[in-house]
């Protein structure tokens, strides 16, 4: 007696899961679409190089050690170097950057 209202409630149960798992991947496929690239600094450079604006070029913290800072210049520097096909005006702003980080510069050094 107890197997019939047993099979009957299992039958019912994978039909309610099933309705759930159809709802909820119709749900997940009408969201928007996520961009799956990071979210950059909008905005353009200051006159002057500040250590915040220097850290956001460089893409570390404003406390980076110098080691951290030579390698992240050179992570960026890599993407954007002026032989690579890169701007002439962010190689130099890159390198004020890392000046600016490592205590060496004072006020704008680039060359534009």
């Amino acid at each position: 007696m107890a197997t019939p209202l047993l099979a009957g409630l299992a039958v019912a149960t994978a039909a309610l899961a099933g309705r759930y798992g159809i709802q909820a991947w119709q749900a997940f496929k009408a969201r928007p679409p996520k961009p799956r690239m990071r979210k950059f600094y909008e905005g353009g450079f200051q006159p002057t190089m500040t250590k915040r604006e220097a850290a956001l070029i460089l893409d570390i913290r404003e406390n980076a050690t110098p080691d951290k800072v030579k390698e992240a210049h050179r992570r960026v520097m890599v993407a954007n170097h002026p032989d690579a096909g890169g701007s002439h005006y962010l190689a130099s702003k890159i390198n004020e950057a890392k000046d600016m980080m490592l205590g060496k510069g004072k006020g704008s050094g680039s060359a534009f």
